[in-house]
C-alpha cells in the first residue's frame, strides 16, 4: 500500500492501481461521495452534457451515455492530461454509472501506462470492475487508442 499523503489508497472503492503505480479512482456520478473519502484534486467528468461544477479543479468531456466521446482529439488530450496529473494527484474519472465510459477511459489511461491496447479492456475489467466498458465501440475505441510516440512522464 502506498503511503503518498497525496494518493488514493489502493484499497479504496473503484481505485485502479496502473503498472506505474499512478493510483486513479473510477466513480459513478449516481452514487454519493463517501464523506469520510478524500476528495480529488482533479477530476475528468465524461457525460452527455455539462456536470454542475465540483469543489475541485475539473474538465468536462463530452461523452454521451453508450457512445464515445464527441471529440476524438479533445478525448486523448483529456485522457492524457489526467494521466500525467495522475503520478502526484487525486485524479478521478466518473460518468453516470462509473462502467462504460469511466471503464473506456480508465482503459485507456492503462494504455497510456504501458498496457498493450488489445489488454487493456481485461486489464480494467481485473482491477477496476468486471463490467467496465460496456459496448464493443469502445472496446475498438480502446484497442484503437494506441500509446503515442513520445509520451514520458
Amino acid at each position: 500500500m502506498r503511503s503518498d499523503a497525496w494518493a488514493w489508497r489502493e484499497d479504496d472503492p473503484g481505485v485502479l492501481l496502473l503498472p506505474s503505480g499512478r493510483l486513479i479512482r473510477g466513480r459513478g456520478l449516481r452514487r454519493p461521495l463517501d464523506p469520510a473519502a478524500p476528495a480529488p484534486t482533479y477530476g475528468v467528468y465524461l457525460l452527455g452534457t455539462r456536470p454542475p461544477l465540483p469543489p475541485w479543479e475539473s474538465r468536462w468531456l463530452r461523452w454521451p451515455d453508450f457512445r464515445l466521446p464527441g471529440d476524438r482529439a479533445e478525448a486523448r488530450a483529456t485522457l492524457t492530461e489526467a494521466w500525467r496529473r495522475a503520478a502526484g494527484e487525486r485524479v478521478e474519472m466518473a460518468c453516470a454509472g462509473g462502467r462504460g465510459r469511466t471503464g473506456t477511459a480508465l482503459a485507456c489511461l492503462a494504455v497510456l501506462d504501458g498496457v498493450p491496447a488489445d489488454e487493456a479492456v481485461d486489464f480494467v475489467r481485473r482491477h477496476y470492475d468486471r463490467r467496465a466498458v460496456e459496448t464493443p465501440w469502445q472496446r475498438r475505441y480502446v484497442r484503437g487508442f494506441g500509446r503515442p510516440a513520445g509520451l514520458t512522464g
